[in-house]
């Protein structure tokens, strides 16, 4: 287990090195630059811009230190928000953020493993095709379309939520909603497909024949297997859910990191975007790194080998 902890550390960090390093190169492939705010400016004071963020200097040496800043922690200055560190940016809009995709995840998990294990012990039943039906429109349909149904009917329409804002936990209920659909709609579908299989093994059978009740039988054998391959994808869809909310915090006016993150694209912040991108490529490495030694110790079967 610790060899093999190891291992994966290293790669860990391998893994973030490559994405530093070809995000710094294509960011500095982007044309136009962050200072002009679509004016012309003075050459004079381009270059001292230029020279008190190290713009001026050779790409290499940027990137070397750039990559001894970020060893350290520090993620540099914003060139748009050149009184604030991309560091403190990140510890203002992440909690939000992570708040938001938190919520979404316990919704998704939560509704798509009930309607899941629902939807196989009804097997062609009325609410299994209810599942069908919801696993085709969440998969199909983007989160930013039913962020846009929502407030058009619970906000505007109805006034049961507020339509936008992040003032109390009335105002994370529509955000929720929208980034959590497609997680309960994947789930529902996954989490059935799997309990159906399971329910037709030989070691299923076997207990039933052994005399075990319909419900210990579905608890510690159906359920306990079948959720096994969603926990494979947890770290990735925790990780995605909270990375991939930008659109929906711009929706909502949720003041997390998706304000920072479309600001520093559309105004080339170089700096923001190396941040937040390694940031967050970091926290979904991690993720599926907890995620591959927690498999080992709910499973009994598979072993972490040195």
């Amino acid at each position: 287990m610790g060899r093999y902890i190891i291992k994966r550390l290293i790669f860990m960090f391998i893994s973030l090195w490559l994405i530093a390093t070809i995000t710094f190169f294509l960011m500095h492939q982007l044309p136009g630059d962050p200072f002009s705010d679509g004016k012309k400016v003075q050459p004079e004071i381009l270059k001292n811009l230029e020279a008190k963020y190290g713009l001026d200097k050779p790409l290499i040496v940027q990137y070397g230190t750039f990559l001894k800043n970020t060893a350290k922690g520090d993620l540099g200055l914003s060139l748009k928000y050149r009184t604030r560190t991309v560091n403190s940016m990140i510890a203002q809009g992440f909690p939000k953020s992570l708040t938001l995709g938190l919520w979404a995840v316990a919704v998704g998990l939560v509704f798509g493993l009930s309607f899941g294990i629902i939807a196989a012990l009804n097997n062609k039943g009325f609410f299994d095709y209810f599942v069908i039906i919801l696993a085709v429109l969440g998969v199909s349909v983007p989160n930013f379309v039913f962020a846009s149904i929502f407030q058009y009917f619970f906000a505007r329409e109805f006034g049961w939520f507020p339509v936008a804002g992040w003032k109390g936990p009335m105002y994370m209920v529509l955000p929720v909603l929208a980034l959590g659909l497609r997680l309960i709609a994947f789930q529902a579908r996954m989490m059935k497909t799997n309990m159906i299989e399971i329910m037709g093994s030989d070691y299923v059978k076997t207990a039933k024949a052994k005399g075990l009740s319909k419900t210990s039988v579905v608890i510690k054998h159906v359920i306990r297997n079948a959720i096994l391959p969603i926990v494979t994808m947890l770290g990735p869809l925790i990780a995605g859910i909270v990375t991939g909310s930008f659109v929906i915090e711009q929706i909502f006016a949720v003041p997390g990191m998706g304000k920072f993150f479309v600001d520093a694209v559309n105004q080339y912040d170089f700096t923001l975007i190396l941040g937040t991108t390694l940031f967050y490529a970091g926290l979904l490495i991690f993720m599926v790194f907890l995620v591959d030694i927690l498999y080992g110790f709910i499973d009994p079967r598979i072993r972490l080998d040195d």
